[in-house]
């Protein structure tokens, strides 16, 4: 099982309509692709700067062939609608994990 992970910090100002987009629509078109089995949402429980709100968003694959599918058909148009939405207000990075 691979993880992909996407650690996001978003702008407190736009962090309730942040957070209801993305399980209402961003998650459930990333499910759509058919490339993930199973998701999740975490939220740090304590941030170190008052510099937004930091979030994981997590993606499980049966193979990492699942992932680089993702990553060639999906993942830039799925990212650029994000990043147009939430413009100057998040940071993003992106990490694989295999389960061990």
């Amino acid at each position: 099982m691979i993880v992909y992970n996407v650690t996001i910090n978003i702008d407190s100002e736009v962090e309730a309509e942040w957070l209801r987009w993305m399980k209402s629509v961003h998650i459930p078109d990333v499910m759509a692709t058919n490339c993930f089995e199973n998701t999740g949402m975490l939220k740090m429980m304590y941030e170190q700067e008052a510099q937004g709100i930091t979030y994981a968003i997590q993606y499980t694959a049966k193979s990492i062939q699942m992932i680089e599918q993702y990553q060639k058909e999906f993942a830039t148009a799925l990212q650029a609608d994000h990043s147009a939405r939430y413009k100057d207000k998040f940071v993003a990075f992106r990490t694989l994990l295999e389960e061990v």
